[in-house]
């Protein structure tokens, strides 16, 4: 059984950083893209971060320059360091980990507050 596992989140002042982590079980996890979603109450889920098996990334505009997504094959972990946090980063952010055969898994999400 695959699983995606978050932690990390919490509450944190503007300006501020958080470190999320997701750990992945029951797959090979080196073969996934994974990424990082995020999704405020009432509005649909959309992408903040990606990173190939290859390790190449890709980011929203939003988190440019904030945000960096990294991974750990060996840990089967993949991370989102968010750093200059702004109270519109709060939601709630997924690991989403998938490959092109259309096996594609998600996490249960982790809860992120920023307070002006």
């Amino acid at each position: 059984q695959v699983q995606m596992v978050e932690s990390g989140g919490g509450l944190v002042q503007a300006g501020g950083s958080l470190r999320l982590s997701c750990a992945a079980s029951g797959t090979i996890f080196s073969f996934y893209t994974m990424g990082w979603y995020r999704q405020d109450p009432g509005k649909q889920r959309y992408l903040v971060a990606t990173i190939t098996s290859g390790g190449g990334t890709a980011y929203s505009d939003s988190v440019k320059g904030r945000f960096t997504i990294s991974r750990d094959n060996a840990k089967s972990a993949v991370y989102l360091q968010m750093n200059n946090l702004k109270p519109e980063d709060t939601a709630v952010y997924y690991c989403r980990g998938f490959l092109t055969d259309g096996r594609d898994y998600w996490g249960k999400g982790t809860l992120v507050t920023v307070s002006s």
